[in-house]
């Protein structure tokens, strides 16, 4: 199969038959062997019965249906679970990605060997202050944070070799961090491509400005994961002992100096007295605790079981 399009959507019962009609249109004008999976993270509204008449009228369409609102990150979990194509395309279903920018994301992903492929709306329709430029703003810091130089992380118009959505996890809010995680797991060819930005031309965005505050939240949260998920105790355990070390050496200095007063008959205060005896209490105490945050970690690490993060309430075409 040549393509897996994945749609993750919430509340689009008006956009989701030109949308289809769409991608259609774009499939058997290019003779691709495809399949479509809408992922419905929880509508409210008539979208999943939508999905359910296009998957009755054509086998290629499949769905699947969350039993409350999980997130955009659950539900491309779930697709890339399900994907079965060769290249697998990311999508948001209020037609503001052009299907039409398909075939130029799969050339690139087949005959380019790219791994991946991050569309770039370099030219966009959204609020200048409330999107653009907080937009702008989050693209440079994760740039300069993960090292991956892309311009546009938010884009939902995406292309991937199988390989690459069947070896990452994507869980939280780290959709936006795909290409991240894709490095991290090994896959370093990973290109932009510039694809036309649309309008929105059925209801709201269902995304406020509290998602670049989560975003970079996000972004401090993959790059530790990237440097120590694997190995707290190498981040916690050295500050800890380092912490430790220095309370201790102070506390010596402290106890050190009092007796040599006292020995030779010189004038001297009560330890408790001494300011720096706090500091270095303190600074033991505080380098203990991180210690011990190293170590639960790696118990955590080597005990935590993969719980299922969200649950399915439908699906449909699935064999």
């Amino acid at each position: 199969m040549n393509l897996s399009i994945l749609i993750p959507l919430l509340n689009e019962e008006e956009s989701l038959k030109e949308l289809y009609t769409w991608i259609i249109q774009v499939m058997q004008s290019n003779n691709y062997s495809y399949e479509i999976i809408f992922l419905d993270d929880g509508s409210t509204d008539d979208s999943w019965n939508i999905i359910e008449g296009f998957a009755q009228e054509n086998p290629n369409v499949k769905g699947v249906r969350f039993m409350k609102n999980f997130g955009k990150s659950q539900a491309l979990h779930a697709g890339f679970a399900k994907a079965k194509g060769d290249v697998i395309i990311t999508m948001d279903a209020d037609l503001q990605d052009s299907p039409e920018e398909i075939p130029g994301l799969y050339e690139m992903i087949v005959n380019g060997k790219y791994d991946l492929v991050s569309g770039w709306k370099k030219k966009r329709y959204d609020s200048v202050v409330a999107k653009n430029l907080p937009s702008k703003l989050f693209n440079w810091a994760a740039r300069k944070t993960s090292g991956v130089e892309l311009n546009d992380f938010n884009c939902g118009l995406k292309a991937y070799k199988n390989v690459v959505v069947k070896n990452i996890e994507v869980s939280g809010e780290m959709h936006r961090y795909i290409p991240v995680l894709a490095k991290n797991a090994g896959f370093g060819k990973i290109g932009e491509k510039v694809v036309q930005h649309q309008a929105r031309k059925y209801g709201e965005t269902k995304f406020g400005m509290e998602r670049f505050i989560n975003g970079f939240l996000d972004l401090i949260t993959i790059w530790f994961l990237s440097r120590f998920g694997k190995r707290p105790m190498h981040l916690f355990g050295a500050m800890g002992s380092l912490m430790f070390i220095i309370g201790f050496m102070l506390a010596g200095y402290i106890g050190i100096s009092k007796l040599y007063h006292m020995y030779n008959d010189m004038r001297y205060s009560l330890i408790t007295n001494n300011p720096w005896f706090y500091i270095a209490l303190t600074t033991m105490v505080l380098g203990t605790q991180l210690f011990l945050a190293g170590f639960l970690g790696e118990i955590i690490l080597r005990t935590k079981n993969n719980e299922e993060r969200y649950k399915v309430s439908n699906e449909v075409n699935f064999l």
